[in-house]
């Protein structure tokens, strides 16, 4: 009896070594650079910044004469389920060799976060087909972004307009308060635009300034304008202008007033902001 205790316990330890491991994607793995180190959870992008994918593949199928076709696929998405760019396809079809017994293929991919994308918690969704073995693997990845939010409108709208002492400065004034000889800088936001095909925009703004009694001290029918379109819609348009506040202005409040124009959806909307020279 021992003995034949002896070669069961041999022969399910057998059975268990000869088990097939199942096709999966393992290791997947999100980094910040180039074969560099993934992520911590906590990590978060930026809108324009790479992100680098890798992952292996285990329990693929071989032929008798050695060789192995894999396909994959990858999405990325952002917070609401939109896809950033096109999917990702590609395929592994390679001969293996003896020393080959454990290997296991590394799936390399690169992406580019949209330069206007919003918060929240992306997703990169993996999927995997062993085309010898007819079996499919999947898996999903979530990164967090930190973007510029800008308050959603069904119609055209100008949000965030702020005013600040220099242009590259990243906060805003709290009081809008210059003297003769300063530069006026702001930037704003247009949102609530209509896409035309291929997510294309046409969107123009123009600026305008009031004296203190309303009247026009300079007007610009079209400061700037934004016709592109893109595989991913654009989020929002943003703006921005500057103003050289003469030496001998008078003190007192001034207007600017922003005609932002909507040419696909055929809107307008103006929004007004104070000033102070002090």
């Amino acid at each position: 009896m021992p003995v034949r205790r002896i070669f069961l316990l041999f022969a399910a330890s057998v059975l268990l070594d000869a088990a097939p491991t199942p096709f999966a994607i393992l290791k997947p793995t999100i980094s910040d650079m180039e074969d560099g180190p993934g992520v911590p959870p906590s990590f978060t992008f930026v809108p324009g910044q790479f992100v680098f994918l890798s992952f292996e593949v285990g329990g693929y199928q071989v032929s008798p004469e050695r060789k192995l076709h894999l396909s994959y696929k990858v999405d990325a998405l952002d917070p609401k389920g939109v896809p950033l760019m096109e999917t990702i396809a590609n395929t592994l079809d390679t001969t293996l060799s003896d020393e080959d017994k454990n290997w296991r293929p590394k799936m390399r991919q690169q992406m580019l976060l949209p330069p206007l994308a919003g918060s929240g918690a992306y997703k990169i969704a993996i999927q995997v087909t062993d085309d010898l073995a007819k079996a499919k693997a999947s898996q999903e990845i979530s990164l967090q972004v930190r973007g510029h939010d800008v308050a959603p409108s069904d119609t055209l709208a100008i949000r965030n307009f702020h005013f600040y002492r220099g242009e590259e400065d990243r906060d805003p004034l709290a009081v809008a308060a210059y003297k003769p000889g300063d530069t006026l800088f702001a930037r704003f936001d247009i949102i609530g635009y209509k896409f035309g095909p291929h997510n294309s925009v046409d969107v123009d703004y123009g600026i305008s300034i009031l004296a203190p009694g309303g009247r026009v001290l300079f007007k610009q029918e079209k400061a700037a304008e934004e016709k592109s379109s893109s595989f991913y819609p654009k989020a929002y348009v943003p703006g921005s202008m500057n103003l050289n506040i003469y030496k001998d202005t008078k003190p007192g409040q001034y207007t600017v007033v922003c005609t932002a124009r909507d040419h696909t959806g055929n809107q307008t909307y103006e929004a007004k902001e104070t000033f102070t020279v002090e």
